[in-house]
């Protein structure tokens, strides 16, 4: 009876172990994949909308977005900027961490300046997964990685 219970246990954790694998391997990727796509998106079409009506823009960060310590013009051009760059950069996976910071400032910029919500603190989260977790095993970053420990050994 006690040879059954251990054959039935470790048929448990062999099981829970394969789930454990199938999900590292295949479903965080994936998962990773479309938190990048996710984030990236918000941040360009918000770049775009500003680009296409510039002039409401500038008003805009004059009037309604008090970015703290930076001239008006210039936090237009600096959040625009920001916001067409580094979603491409995190949509490829390449330099997804440091692309990852300003996106975070800017969230943290919004959060407390001009409108408190609850899908900022989202977003910040899943930020902060990239930059802590990197971009996953679907990005450029992954396979400059993965050459250069190959180069180490």
């Amino acid at each position: 009876m006690a040879y059954s219970k251990a054959a039935h246990s470790s048929i448990i954790v062999r099981s829970y172990l394969n789930i454990l694998f199938f999900l590292e391997k295949f479903i965080g990727p994936l998962l990773f994949l479309f938190i990048r796509i996710w984030m990236g998106q918000i941040f360009w079409y918000s770049g775009l909308s500003k680009i296409q009506t510039w002039d409401t823009t500038l008003l805009l960060f004059q009037n309604e977005y008090k970015v703290p310590f930076l001239p008006s013009e210039f936090a237009a051009y600096l959040t625009t900027g920001t916001e067409l760059t580094c979603p491409v950069l995190l949509l490829i996976g390449l330099a997804s961490r440091l692309a990852v910071i300003p996106m975070l400032i800017m969230t943290a910029v919004i959060q407390s300046t001009y409108q408190c919500s609850n899908e900022h603190l989202y977003w910040a989260m899943l930020l902060g997964l990239i930059l802590c977790y990197g971009p996953g095993k679907l990005s450029i970053d992954f396979l400059f990685r993965r050459r250069r420990e190959r180069k180490s050994f």
